[in-house]
């Protein structure tokens, strides 16, 4: 690493036609022999948290590692195997506060662990959640504090749980008790978000034709930036900037794909996959872009609603994921259930693979994030919430050691884990929501 007395901001933006593309950390800009080249270049603090909603629950028996350790996966996270090093399943963690045990609640409980007001009205009521106390402190010097995304991109009031406002299935994040977060479901609209000018979706899509790709607006500015860079931050710009354009053309592709459609398929605007791999994957590569480019370091992403009657003919599962989840223990609808879960762990696992190839100081984006993957719901076929599926990724930087399995003899609130993470990224609090401390085996020691 080569460190200049005169360093670049942190916050730098290439500014084009109505859009500002942000930069990943570069070595230009850490500035020598300062506390803050110390704390940058050593891979020692951990800087972004995500959070990935797997919908009603699993089949636990295929999900749960065999041992202490990940060295023997289960088949449900058999595609972690590249990444496993990486990655921590814990087992026996619970959401009591999200019974009596429905699909609403699973949903509002994950990032709250609170109880969720039972009403059909405007007057729902649940609790900060997690992402959003994390976004308040080290979300306030990005350009977005938080960024929630989502798989589906209609609210659907009519499949909701009886009882319960259609915000408690449809939203993660709360900022306030009285307050949900809309998740954006549209690569385009997140892209725009992250990288391009506001204004409504219809201004959006108008600017759209107005205007070729977002690189090619900022091509001036960035032949001057890569004169000012030596040759590790010149390749480091250019690969972040491929990513960009890769992804632009993932779009404009999908969009152009949508067009050509005769038949009109209002659950699926211009712009998004038809596949829901090749759509997942592209919501993951944009969560990969904004973490990078310091954008937002705080993201939430729910691979679908509770409730979901997705189906995953891609897999060979042409059946409904709902229906499949009460499956009355008929072993042919379990493995298929299993099936998706599967489907949706692999997602993610390649997500982890490219934030573990994304350099960044001393160490790699994978370092500098925590990433919690599971559900509200732990055996949908009775829709308990105990012995959640929990995956904790990343965190080098923190100094977690992954390839384990904690298995917690007693039932431990989900609340433990939430508190845990958040004191990790620079949160901290003596308590949230129901938790009786912090889970003090899933981090090593700092070093004082």
């Amino acid at each position: 690493m080569i460190i200049t007395k005169r360093a670049l901001p942190r916050r730098l933006f290439l500014r084009g036609m109505g859009t500002a593309l942000s930069l990943p950390l570069l070595d230009a800009m850490i500035p020598s022999l300062t506390a803050e080249a110390a704390t940058v270049a050593a891979p020692s603090k951990l800087r972004r948290l995500g959070f990935v909603y797997m919908p009603m629950g699993c089949d636990v028996t295929r999900w749960t590692p065999r041992g202490n350790t990940l060295d023997d996966l289960s088949p449900i996270l058999a595609p972690l195997a590249p990444v496993r090093q990486h990655v921590t399943a814990i087992t026996n963690l619970e959401l009591r506060n999200a019974y009596p045990g429905t699909h609403a609640t699973s949903n509002a409980a994950f990032l709250s662990a609170v109880r969720a007001r039972l009403t059909e009205s405007s007057d729902y009521y649940l609790g900060t959640t997690a992402d959003q106390i994390a976004a308040k402190q080290i979300g306030q010097d990005t350009q977005l504090p938080s960024l929630e995304l989502a798989m589906d991109l209609l609210s659907l009031v009519g499949q909701c749980d009886n009882g319960y406002a259609c915000v408690y299935q449809n939203n993660l994040s709360w900022s306030s008790p009285t307050t949900p977060l809309p998740a954006e479901a549209h690569p385009r609209i997140v892209f725009e978000r992250l990288f391009g000018e506001g204004g409504s979706a219809a201004d959006r899509r108008a600017a759209l034709k107005k205007r070729a790709s977002l690189l090619d607006s900022v091509t001036d500015e960035i032949t001057r930036l890569k004169n000012q860079l030596g040759p590790g931050d010149r390749a480091k710009v250019a690969h972040y900037l491929e990513t960009v354009r890769e992804v632009e053309r993932r779009i404009q592709k999908a969009e152009t794909d949508a067009a050509g459609t005769k038949l009109p398929d209002l659950d699926r605007p211009a712009g998004v996959p038809a596949s829901y791999a090749d759509h997942a994957r592209l919501m993951f590569d944009l969560q990969l872009l904004a973490l990078q480019g310091d954008v937002t370091r705080v993201v939430t992403f729910q691979l679908a609603r509770e409730t979901s009657n997705r189906t995953y003919p891609e897999i060979g599962v042409p059946e409904a994921h709902h229906p499949l989840t009460h499956h009355g223990n008929d072993p042919e609808k379990v493995a298929r259930m299993a099936k998706i879960n599967t489907f949706h762990v692999s997602l993610f696992a390649e997500f982890l693979a490219k934030l573990k190839a994304t350099p960044e100081g001393n160490g790699t984006l994978l370092d500098h994030s925590l990433y919690l993957y599971g559900s509200g719901m732990g055996n949908p076929n009775i829709h308990d919430h105990a012995n959640l599926p929990i995956l904790v990724a990343g965190g080098a930087a923190g100094k977690m050691r992954g390839g384990r399995h904690i298995r917690y003899e007693k039932a431990t609130p989900l609340a433990n884990l939430h508190l845990t993470l958040l004191d990790k990224v620079g949160v901290r609090l003596d308590k949230f929501a129901d938790s009786t401390g912090k889970l003090d085996d899933l981090f090593e020691p700092l070093a004082i």
